[in-house]
């Protein structure tokens, strides 16, 4: 969702900021996974480094949803592979993604792969803008046209695939993170292509920090800046936006949330949708589901779940930034 360099930067910044301090021991793991970076700080009583089993986990989780790996069980699913197992990892997104499309109304749908391809944000070639057979691929895309039987995927049409890239990272930060307090860490960061779940304190015994962008239309992000610092404490965190990934093509702007029920690249106010949840796989679905919805119907959504925070950036008619943040979000900005 944001150029890897940049966020590396940002995290790296907040994190040697937060493990200086009072003499603990923090282990800070970095690396390569799902085509991005991903960034760990965590305490362990024994001093422990756990690279190896953090990066094991990681592996087998790319196994499962990778839609660029051939060999993975969501490839495989998406090729009617009969012979295919469904794994823990995939069964449990499927029915999340399942839980939050209908809440969203299809705003997030797994099944979006065919337009998010031919719009050139996924894992196929790109089509021309032009010539995007729309209505055409929407006969192919809800996920009210697939269902688990017995372990298996049925679709309604062989055609149908899945594309789990809107909540996938965010899991896969859950996945980390669970691992950890199952290793007895009690104060981490994990952070994995710019999504953040934390517990605990940092070295400090502060309150971790993360940054949210100002939407600045800019994939390099050379004019990169942030728009306000929040503390994360027991939570995760997810942004979603159209000013790192889109392209533009006869002078019109192609984001990259494309809506499900609709078939074309979203167009509104919304510029910026940031999500605080317990799990960091919810935050990931709603935070696209909100740049999909716009903000009226996100904070519909968001006043109705107890659990859930945002922060959302907007434009008004002249396009000047504007702020909608719930009352307990304001409270953890920096100030």
């Amino acid at each position: 969702m944001r150029n890897l360099l940049n966020s590396f930067v940002l995290i790296c910044i907040l994190i040697l900021t937060s493990c200086q301090g009072n003499g603990k021991k923090y282990q800070f793991d970095e690396g390569a996974i799902f085509g991005t970076f991903y960034h760990i700080v965590y305490e362990h009583s024994d001093d422990k480094n756990l690279h190896e089993d953090i990066m094991a986990k990681l592996t087998e989780f790319d196994l499962s949803l990778s839609t660029y790996k051939p060999q993975s069980i969501i490839s495989r699913v998406n090729t009617n592979d009969t012979t295919v197992v469904l794994d823990h990892y995939f069964l449990t997104t499927f029915k999340r993604g399942e839980e939050i499309a209908r809440i969203t109304d299809g705003a997030f749908d797994m099944t979006v792969a065919p337009l998010v391809n031919a719009w050139g944000f996924g894992f196929k070639n790109k089509l021309d803008p032009e010539m995007i057979p729309v209505d055409s691929l929407l006969e192919i895309v809800g996920y009210k046209k697939v269902r688990l039987e017995n372990g298996k995927v049925i679709k309604d049409d062989p055609r149908i695939m899945f594309d789990a890239s809107a909540i996938a990272k965010g899991y896969g930060v859950d996945v980390v993170a669970d691992f950890l307090e199952l290793q007895g860490v009690t104060n981490y960061m994990v952070e994995i292509g710019g999504e953040i779940r934390a517990k605990g304190k940092n070295n400090k015994g502060r309150i971790w920090r993360v940054g949210i962008d100002k939407p600045i239309d800019d994939p390099s992000t050379m004019l990169r800046e942030i728009q306000d610092v929040i503390e994360l404490e027991n939570g995760a965190m997810a942004t979603s936006g159209n000013y790192r990934q889109f392209y533009i093509k006869n002078g019109k702007k192609y984001a990259h949330t494309i809506d499900p029920r609709k078939g074309y690249p979203v167009q509104h106010s919304l510029l910026s949708a940031s999500v605080i949840a317990p799990d960091c796989m919810s935050a990931d679905a709603y935070a696209t589901s909100f740049m999909v919805l716009g903000l009226d119907k996100s904070i519909e959504i968001v006043e109705k779940d107890p659990v859930l925070e945002a922060y959302f950036i907007y434009a008004d008619s002249l396009g000047n930034y504007k702020i909608y943040a719930t009352e307990k979000l304001k409270e953890s900005i920096i100030k």
